[in-house]
């Protein structure tokens, strides 16, 4: 089993709230974590329909069960959202720290629910797929970018030796037939399989919903529909541009990233490392992986996102701003594996118009060395 960095955490929530809320992506590992750090708790899985039925029909019941229990694992809990009323009572009148673990793979309904009835009850983190550095722990991290970008980081994927492609089939082939169906009550699966692919080949660009509506047969507010939906299921995610002018036009539209690049590669059609290497959109699949890790990182601390990117009008761009404090780190992501001198072009500029120190921005690159220039550092994606 792989160490996770959210563990830490946890364990430190639960000596300071009734209730913690462990939500990401399907396949994650929120199971696995919760039993291994809870070995005593009574499990109970939501998706059962006996489990279901019982939290839905007789709430205050399927919760007595559990009164001499040491605490309770309540897995997948969108299933069963009319039990987090009952959850506040029953966490209230008991007043015992750390009594429930909840662990849920939707963030739609589900948020509004838990600020509703669980505010000041809950702690809420989120566990995404694995990130280089929990690979890199466990011995287990791929030698070149691009086979990390194929193989995606579903701890799956590497405890049970599963081809990716068929990871990534039977991952998105589930979530389509279950989830999607379930939330959107949509007719035509095909037609969202296909809108899942369009939003692959827009990978590491700006997001125009109206080009996507116009290549989709879609409305524009089905589009906005579907993008909430893959944002709210852990597929996919927006970063925001940053909004320091520097008394130019900044462009205003988010960029489209994958949460796990093996199922953005599964869409695109690709069969192998190699595909990755020669595609036309290795640039973009190897940001979304180094972003995604960003967030990992900063997720499984605890901690809120905090990474955008900075575009202005005549396309000068630095590919992610890290938000620390008052401070902007400016990093570039380039898929090459060879360091190049124009890979500061663009960190220069924005460091000369936002007053910037150059060496405090960075270079990500698909190599294996490690450097510190005048113009900034250069990091290798194994060490980020």
């Amino acid at each position: 089993m792989f160490r996770r960095l959210l563990e830490k955490k946890i364990l430190e929530l639960k000596n300071q709230f009734p209730i913690i809320g462990l939500f990401g992506p399907r396949q994650s590992g929120k199971t696995t974590l919760a039993k291994s750090l809870f070995p005593h708790y009574r499990y109970v899985n939501l998706e059962s329909f006996e489990e279901q039925e019982f939290a839905l029909d007789d709430p205050k019941g399927f919760l007595m069960r559990f009164q001499h229990e040491e605490g309770v694992i309540l897995d997948e809990i969108q299933k069963t959202p009319k039990l987090l009323s009952y959850l506040q009572i029953e966490v209230d009148s008991k007043q015992q720290l750390g009594r429930f673990i909840l662990t849920g793979s939707q963030n739609i309904l589900l948020s509004q629910q838990v600020s509703q009835t669980l505010a000041g009850r809950i702690a809420l983190l989120t566990l995404l797929p694995l990130s280089i550095e929990e690979l890199r722990i466990a011995s287990r991290l791929p030698e070149t970018a691009e086979e990390l970008i194929f193989k995606g980081t579903y701890p799956r994927v590497y405890q049970d030796q599963i081809d990716p492609v068929i990871f990534s089939e039977s991952y998105i082939r589930t979530y389509v037939e279950r989830d999607v169906r379930d939330l959107l009550k949509i007719s035509s699966l095909l037609e969202f399989q296909k809108f899942m692919r369009l939003c692959a080949a827009r990978i590491g660009q700006l997001l125009d919903l109206t080009d996507l509506s116009k290549d989709a047969g879609i409305s524009l507010s089905t589009v906005k529909s579907w993008i909430s939906v893959l944002e709210a299921s852990y597929i996919i995610f927006l970063i925001q541009p940053h909004f320091e002018n520097f008394n130019k036009r900044l462009v205003k539209m988010p960029k489209l990233f994958f949460y796990d690049t093996s199922l953005a590669c599964h869409l695109l059609r690709l069969t192998s490392s190699q595909d990755v290497y020669d595609h036309y959109l290795r640039g973009g699949l190897f940001e979304s992986m180094i972003i995604s890790d960003f967030l990992k990182k900063r997720y499984h601390y605890g901690l809120p996102p905090n990474v955008y990117f900075w575009r202005d009008k005549l396309g000068n761009e630095v590919d992610c701003l890290l938000e620390e404090g008052s401070k902007l780190l400016p990093i570039e992501i380039k898929s090459s594996a060879t360091i190049q001198s124009d890979m500061f072009t663009s960190l220069l500029k924005w460091c000369a118009l936002a007053n910037y120190d150059p060496s405090q921005g960075a270079i990500v690159y698909a190599g294996a060395e490690n450097q510190n220039r005048k113009q900034g550092k250069i990091i290798s994606w194994t060490s980020l």
